[in-house]
């Protein structure tokens, strides 16, 4: 295997029709291990469905894709097991569905699923440590469905980081995170907290993230690049500073704005609306 590929997630000329309208038409679109991207659009612009396929959620037409149209780590995704991939990639889905009474602990727990030899005391740990992470170990005890819609979420997230840190020290590859909107139900401390976790983790643990967000700010904050996706194809993709401009947020959102640095973090472009 070529190691150049080893640390990215890759989608390359991704076509979706849905009753024959085109969701999305030949999107691209790499993540590198240690990079923090933001995919941002309006509503129907086809985030969530390019997060599908890359998640291997999504079957893609044959008749419209080559070879090879997703990588992970260099290896065709559809060759992979869903084992194989759920110990390269977590998924955090939009509207994660829980049904049953569980406690916050075990929740959290299912994250190590994939790693069916890792002892207990080592997923123990693991939940221990992601429950830190996401700054809720003060509800490792108690009950997942009598939480709030927002800290259900970030046992959601604690979850994921079971999932992607487990066995991390013996894994040379890199490992990504597909997060679908995560901070919608969290207020404004613990979307930065959220995300701040997710870009300390990329930093340290080699770990590549694609995140959804609706909130441009965030993205502009806290993102190495941002892909801007504009009915079914990426307008543009770079630094925040090159994605961020008024013609293309006129283009995609429809709406004026103006941008300027932002008085706290320096490089960064602050998105004013109105």
């Amino acid at each position: 295997m070529d190691s150049a590929l080893n640390g990215f997630l890759e989608a390359s000329d991704i076509s979706v029709y849905r009753r024959q309208r085109p969701v999305l038409r030949r999107t691209s679109l790499h993540i590198r291990a240690g990079e923090v991207v933001s995919l941002l659009g309006a509503n129907g612009a086809g985030k969530s469905t390019f997060l599908s396929v890359l998640a291997a959620e999504l079957k893609l037409d044959p008749a419209l894709h080559g070879e090879d149209p997703v990588l992970l780590n260099g290896q065709n995704l559809s060759g992979l097991s869903p084992a194989q991939q759920a110990r390269s990639r977590a998924v955090l889905p939009q509207k994660p569905g829980l049904a049953f009474d569980l406690q916050v602990s075990e929740v959290a727990a299912m994250g190590a699923y994939p790693f069916a030899a890792l002892p207990a005391s080592e997923v123990d740990g693991l939940v221990e440590q992601s429950l830190e992470k996401a700054g809720i170990p003060h509800l490792g005890q108690r009950r997942y469905l009598e939480l709030s819609g927002g800290e259900q979420q970030r046992v959601q997230f604690a979850r994921v980081l079971v999932q992607i840190l487990a066995q991390r020290q013996s894994d040379p590859l890199g490992r990504y995170m597909l997060l679908d909107e995560p901070t919608a139900s969290l207020d404004p401390l613990h979307q930065q907290g959220l995300l701040q976790t997710a870009r300390s983790l990329a930093r340290a643990e080699r770990i590549g993230v694609l995140v959804i967000l609706h909130d441009i700010n965030l993205a502009a904050c806290w993102s190495d690049r941002i892909a801007l996706l504009s009915q079914g194809e990426i307008l543009a993709c770079d630094t925040p500073s090159r994605v961020l401009t008024q013609e293309n947020l006129k283009q995609v959102y429809g709406v004026e704005v103006d941008i300027m640095p932002h008085p706290r973090r320096a490089g960064r472009p602050l998105v004013v609306f109105g």
